[in-house]
């Protein structure tokens, strides 16, 4: 029999791809708010088509930053009720120079669009928007009942998302959550991520004089700035590689011989990997890429930067150095107790040359892992059996959802990673891209599971609706 939605979506393609470029066009940089009017532009965009493909109760959810976008249509008793999440805000798109085509527009190369955004998580987030307006174009209906929830701030660690959800409990109460966001792991095997890393980070900076000095006139008797930023970052890790801050460890465990049988057995090349990206692997050592990338945790410096970084030569001694610092945390890990565990070793090797500042922190949050037996789980590997002809793997991801730990611990629901993008989509670096061929994909795979969804009660819900800790890997694969 004809699926007459999703024949609807395929003829739609030339609308939708309209409609992308719409939405990446608009700069919802959430970590500089020098692009305030993107954001705002983003929201108003999303909330616009939201309403003309017929849902209700189209709003702002604010907790004090950016408001998330919320939406919803509950006309189907006795279904499940479904929370669809994705985010509007995008990464910042410098460095501007190393991009091929301009960050904000939508650019067709070969079987690839290009833009910021437009991967991670403009296209996944927009897949899941028109295939459920679809439904209710062709159908009147939905399978399921479904609430929106497009976040504002997910790039820079749902800061005030934990707020939104406490605040808005009742409106956005749902059985289970299905992520837009999440990317799937490589293009030619189908997987679907039950883990993903916790996230956490700050900035600080050194400051050694009161103003930048004349490198003759006071070289090698007054200390740089820089000098110093390079032997704190320098520090932070033992010459092996492993990380050196004490208590950083605080309640990892090592993976047991079960997760590392699971790990072993999945397909995968380091070496191969390594020579693509014309890098060489470092780490932890003791643990293959796969476990130090899912199961062992991560620090590292995003930016780092002082003195003069222009064209040609200026002789200064910097005064000051500021760096970024970012850290990705498994189950196990207290992302305050981290961050407060680089503090104190921070200001334990800052010599007394320097005066240390502690500046802005991201947003946090814990790992999360799901239960190997949940209903949503279970439906969208039989999706992705049924559309790919092979039963997708089980595997993590070092990335962050940050959502998904806060929905868990603040709306006692599970999340499903049910995104189109995938990870090779360079969605933090210039030139992200989204194949063509995961919009004709992300439309099978949305249409197929919310049919499948609908067939499934509320009540098979229930005994998973429990707040929780995250669990490890070894029980969700």
């Amino acid at each position: 029999m004809s699926d007459r939605v999703l024949t609807h979506l395929l003829g739609e393609r030339a609308g939708f791809l309209d409609r992308l470029s719409d939405f990446v066009a608009y700069p919802s940089v959430s970590a500089d708010t020098t692009y305030a009017d993107g954001m705002d532009a983003a929201q108003q965009w999303l909330m616009r088509r939201l309403s003309a493909l017929g849902f209700g109760n189209v709003d702002l959810l604010s907790a004090g930053g950016q408001s998330a976008v919320a939406a919803e249509w509950i006309g189907a008793p006795g279904a499940p009720t479904i929370l669809v999440y994705g985010h509007y805000d995008v990464q910042p798109p410098d460095p501007m120079e190393k991009w091929d085509s301009p960050p904000f527009s939508l650019t067709e190369r070969g079987s690839r669009l290009y833009a910021r955004g437009v991967s991670d998580d403009k296209a996944p987030s927009l897949i899941a928007i028109e295939t459920l307006g679809a439904f209710l174009a062709v159908e009147g209906q939905l399978p399921v009942n479904v609430k929106f929830l497009f976040e504002g701030e997910e790039e820079i660690g749902s800061a005030s998302l934990r707020g939104i959800l406490e605040k808005y409990r009742a409106e956005l109460d749902a059985d289970a959550m299905l992520s837009a966001d999440g990317a799937r792991w490589r293009p030619d095997l189908p997987t679907l991520a039950t883990s993903c890393r916790g996230n956490a980070g700050f900035e600080f900076s050194v400051r050694t004089a009161a103003k930048d000095l004349h490198s003759g006139r006071y070289g090698g008797v007054v200390p740089n700035a820089l000098h110093v930023m390079a032997t704190l970052i320098a520090s932070l890790y033992q010459p092996d590689g492993r990380i050196a801050v004490a208590d950083f460890f605080d309640g990892v465990k090592d993976p047991t011989p079960e997760q590392r049988s699971i790990l072993a057995e999945i397909p995968f090349d380091e070496n191969a990997t390594a020579q693509a990206l014309e890098a060489v692997p470092v780490g932890e050592p003791g643990f293959t890429w796969l476990e130090r990338n899912w199961l062992r945790p991560s620090l590292d410096v995003n930016g780092m930067w002082g003195g003069y970084t222009g064209l040609g030569s200026k002789t200064v001694i910097p005064n000051e150095a500021f760096t970024k610092i970012t850290m990705r945390l498994v189950p196990g890990q207290d992302p305050d107790a981290c961050v407060v565990a680089v503090y104190k070793h921070l200001q334990a090797h800052c010599p007394a040359s320097a005066t240390l500042t502690f500046g802005a922190k991201r947003g946090s949050s814990r790992a999360y892992s799901l239960l190997d037996n949940h209903p949503l789980l279970l439906a969208a590997e039989e999706t992705l059996r049924s559309t790919t002809g092979r039963l997708p793997l089980r595997v993590g991801i070092g990335a962050t959802l940050p959502v998904a730990s806060i929905m868990a611990e603040t709306l006692g629901i599970e999340t499903v990673m049910f995104s189109y993008s995938t990870a090779d989509e360079d969605y933090h670096a210039p030139n992200e891209f989204f194949r063509l061929s995961s919009i004709d994909e992300g439309f099978t795979g949305w249409d197929d599971l919310l049919r499948r969804l609908g067939q499934q009660s509320p009540d098979t819900y229930i005994p998973f609706r429990r707040k929780r800790s995250p669990i490890n890997l070894g029980s969700s694969s």
